[in-house]
């Protein structure tokens, strides 16, 4: 590795660093517009143009804000917590491909932080930490309210990560028929999605419909958007920080940038799993570029701009649940994940590989 890929890993890695807050900036300020519209208010409307600076503003004040620390914490684990929540969340987006790939100096530079072999692996392994920093913030603050969230944190991770996770391997499992073999690699998994249904099946009739992961895995795209909702700990599944039940939950006892740092990851996360519910079942950056119709910057700049698009299109529905559906009871929330989500999906990946191996070998494989 010479000085120019350095520079080039450097510069990737900033600028998913710098994405990842200006949209956190842009999506607090959007959901506070989307739900103040629904309930017929006005929403943030003096910093800034439309309020849009609002969220600066917040974060400003956070981060000048007195750091209160309450005198029965275990310090050690109450200061590592708010770090332990930002940075998964940060590492996540990393191997997630938001545009296609482009060429500087000779090289070709994936738009990705890092190509792993093993991306999916990756991200249940990060969503995974994250649920840590929640728990650890619970049990270190040396209150009862953020003590009942941080449990809450847990049994919901583990009821919800085995619905997410086995939707992915449906989708696994689809795009190793689609190609040579099996692939965890996000990228690779975009690349299998390129071109139409049409081409694939050998039907023009379907040459408008896009070949995205999402028609033949409707129910797995399903499953993994309520897990996504419920792993971000987002209404109707927010009883981790229910404010009616627990004051405010596993950050009650956190004031200044320490809770701006668990907010932050929060809409981080919100972002991260639209674009993971993107890049598995909506193609990626995959979409129309017309190439040679339009000016060579705007064809390089169109694919990332369909993964924006795409990403939001599934954000706008976190919003619209939280402004739309009440609070699950905790027992309503067990039950969705362990009577409906698990079995659901253990079904249909029983399904899908019935299918699968049809389609490879015929019926009945002989």
């Amino acid at each position: 590795m010479d000085a120019i890929d350095l520079l080039i890993v450097v510069a990737r890695v900033v600028v998913v660093f710098a994405l990842l807050l200006v949209v956190t900036l842009l999506n607090v300020w959007l959901e506070r517009k989307i739900v103040a519209d629904m309930q017929n208010r006005i929403g943030p409307d003096r910093a800034g143009p439309f309020g849009i600076l609002q969220t600066l503003a917040d974060g400003m004040k956070l981060f000048f804000k007195e750091q209160v620390t309450p005198r029965k914490v275990e310090l050690g684990v109450y200061l590592l917590a708010p770090f332990l929540a930002v940075i998964p969340a940060l590492l996540t987006f990393m191997v997630v491909p938001w545009g296609r790939p482009i060429e500087i100096a000779g090289r070709v530079v994936p738009l990705q932080g890092t190509d792993l072999n093993i991306g999916l692996l990756f991200i249940l392994a990060m969503s995974s930490v994250g649920v840590y920093a929640v728990v650890m913030a619970g049990w270190s603050s040396g209150s009862k309210y953020p003590l009942l969230g941080g449990v809450r944190a847990t049994a919901q991770a583990i009821s919800y990560e085995a619905a997410m996770g086995l939707s992915m391997v449906a989708v696994v499992m689809f795009t190793a028929t689609a190609g040579e073999g099996g692939t965890l690699s996000l990228a690779e998994i975009v690349a299998r999605q390129q071109g139409s249904w049409g081409d694939a099946l050998g039907i023009p009739a379907l040459g408008w419909i896009p070949r995205w992961n999402l028609f033949p895995e409707l129910v797995a795209f399903g499953i993994f958007l309520i897990a996504a909702v419920a792993e971000t700990n987002r209404a109707p599944f927010d009883l981790v920080e229910a404010e009616q039940e627990l004051v405010g939950g596993f950050h009650t006892e956190y004031s200044g940038i320490r809770f701006a740092m668990f907010f932050l990851a929060e809409y981080i996360n919100i972002f991260t799993m639209s674009a993971i519910a993107t890049t598995l079942f909506l193609g990626g950056w995959n979409g129309p570029t017309w190439e040679g119709t339009v000016p060579a910057v705007v064809s390089a700049v169109l694919p990332t701009v369909w993964f924006l698009v795409k990403t939001y299109a599934i954000i706008l529905v976190f919003f619209w649940l939280r402004a739309t559906l009440p609070r699950l009871r905790y027992d309503q929330l067990m039950q969705l994940g362990w009577k409906r989500l698990i079995p659901g999906a253990f079904v249909w990946l029983i399904l899908s590989t019935v299918v699968i191996g049809i389609r490879q070998f015929g019926w009945p494989w002989t």
